[in-house]
């Protein structure tokens, strides 16, 4: 069939999967600061406090790479 492992589509879609919902976690977070009427300062707030597990995720892998390297 094809030479790909279980092992590698799961990081596939690990990697690719959780990126495009982050993306859309994103989008969604914007849309929330631009229907409430934020402003910069509440942007920048809604961004940090509700972004901050997205960045933990990338640091994840910049670290592992980081060190694979």
């Amino acid at each position: 069939m094809s030479d790909i492992t279980e092992e590698q589509f799961a990081q596939f879609g690990l990697t690719f999967g959780v990126t495009a919902f982050m993306l859309y976690m994103l989008f969604i977070l914007l849309q929330l600061a631009r229907e409430s009427k934020a402003g910069r300062f509440g942007t920048f707030v809604i961004l940090l406090g509700l972004g901050l597990g997205m960045m933990g995720f990338v640091a994840k892998f910049v670290i592992k790479w980081v060190l694979d390297s």
